[in-house]
């Protein structure tokens, strides 16, 4: 097996990224651990690094333009309010959205907790008043309803359906995980009863990708709802909504390229337009008096406060860096990589990598457990050598169970992480047998 000894150097056939330029542009990329070794990030999946045209973009609005955005009428709140919608509209650009159908939100996990809290609401007496009836039934969900997950899903697209069901009486339903990592879509229970299918698009633990279009096919024909966490997927692949054809979409700042503390929930408007607001407050109002209130229109009307205005522009310019390194060329560049550590890691009968192992539908992400060695033992050692990785459950114990592991260890990806890191990583990995004993 030929290896990639240069960091800043790619075979020209298996990515058209420059990755010596794009490497540069990430500072904490050229900092050592552990006693002086070379950083080798590949835990990008948790959290990616940032830019420094991400970290200039937050600076620069904190030094020139910081004001509460959509109040006060002097310069600084205008500039502020024009940085902060700008940077929508770039976000927007990303997965080809309207401007108005992007929410901005903490995080992924509570964007879904936005739309389970918003259907929670939409059974309350005159929640729906006005809402195209059509609409309104859709947005209904209770006793004798089914919502529909996977086996797969991240805590943050399991948990929150599983509390809505509790407060609404819905029975949740799940479709099964097979032992190769992908979902038995023979089994899956989407019936008359399924008002809602929420999935995920990659797999944060075996970077599965699923077929969103048969299974939002799926959706439709019963008239369901489809939730898509694209959080793995944004930050590696081409998204467009209007492809998609999903009714809401959930993802990240923070894992890909930009800050934390902003995330992005996408609906369709119609959605988003009779979907009762999940906090309420200052900003999301159009009408106030001491009886009542009204709501502002999307997305307004579900970004209560302050909202985080320097994070939103840092991750407009995460957006902008991410397209114009084309995204066509990230996800290449992508399954380049987890194609050449499948090929390493294959050379090494004691690994046993979890998931398909067909690299066309994997995605960022590949992991793997070593009998007789916990994932966190792995850990260490690979962190001894500078190699910081992921290890335990990923936030998706369910499919662990389902794929009969505790736990595993994972290398995640950015279009930053080149194929001499891969071959540190796999080297570090090499001491695993020799430290515990391993009959090999």
């Amino acid at each position: 097996m030929t290896t990639h000894a240069d960091p800043g150097v790619a075979t020209p056939d298996a990515t058209a990224l420059d990755l010596s330029t794009i490497r540069a542009d990430f500072p904490i990329l050229a900092r050592t651990v552990r006693d002086g070794k070379p950083l080798v990030y590949l835990d990008s999946g948790a959290t990616s690094q940032k830019p420094r045209v991400v970290i200039d973009a937050e600076r620069d609005f904190y030094e020139q333009h910081n004001a509460a955005v959509h109040r006060g009428a002097h310069q600084l709140a205008e500039e502020a309010t024009d940085a902060f919608e700008s940077a929508r509209a770039q976000v927007a650009a990303l997965i080809g959205a309207a401007p108005d159908d992007v929410v901005f939100t903490k995080n992924a996990t509570e964007s879904l907790n936005l739309v389970t809290y918003g259907l929670s609401n939409a059974l309350a007496p005159g929640a729906l008043d006005g809402v195209d009836p059509a609409i309104a039934d859709r947005l209904r969900i209770g006793p004798g309803d089914e919502v529909c997950i996977t086996e797969m899903e991240h805590h943050a697209n399991l948990v929150p359906w599983q509390e809505f069901c509790r407060r609404t009486g819905a029975t949740l339903r799940w479709i099964p995980v097979l032992p190769d990592g992908t979902l038995d879509l023979a089994a899956a229970p989407i019936g008359e009863r399924t008002k809602v299918l929420a999935f995920t698009h990659v797999s944060n633990v075996v970077g599965t990708i699923n077929p969103v279009a048969e299974l939002v096919a799926r959706a439709r024909a019963v008239g369901a709802l489809s939730v898509l966490d694209a959080c793995q997927s944004v930050p590696h692949l081409p998204v467009d909504v209007t492809d998609l054809g999903v009714d809401f979409l959930a993802f990240s700042g923070h894992k890909m390229l930009g800050p934390s503390g902003i995330g992005v929930l996408w609906g369709r408007p119609e959605l988003l337009a009779a979907l009762p607001p999940f906090l309420t407050g200052g900003s999301m109002i159009e009408l106030v008096t001491m009886e009542k209130s009204t709501y502002a229109a999307p997305p307004q009307r579900f970004e209560a406060g302050v909202p985080m205005a320097a994070q939103a522009v840092g991750l407009g310019a995460a957006s902008q860096y991410l397209a114009g390194l084309g995204m066509d060329n990230v996800a290449a560049h992508d399954r380049a990589l987890v194609t050449y550590t499948l090929e390493r890691l294959a050379e090494r009968p004691w690994v046993r990598v979890l998931g398909p192992t067909d690299p066309q539908i994997r995605c960022g992400a590949v992991a793997f457990t070593i009998e007789g060695v916990h994932p966190h033992d792995v850990g260490q050692i690979l962190d001894d050598a500078g190699v910081a990785v992921r290890t335990g459950h990923h936030c998706a114990w369910p499919l662990h169970r389902a794929l009969k592991v505790p736990a595993s260890t994972r290398a995640s990806f950015a279009p930053y992480t080149t194929f001499a890191e891969i071959d540190a990583f796999v080297d570090a990995l090499d001491r695993v047998p020799v430290v515990f004993g391993l009959d090999v």
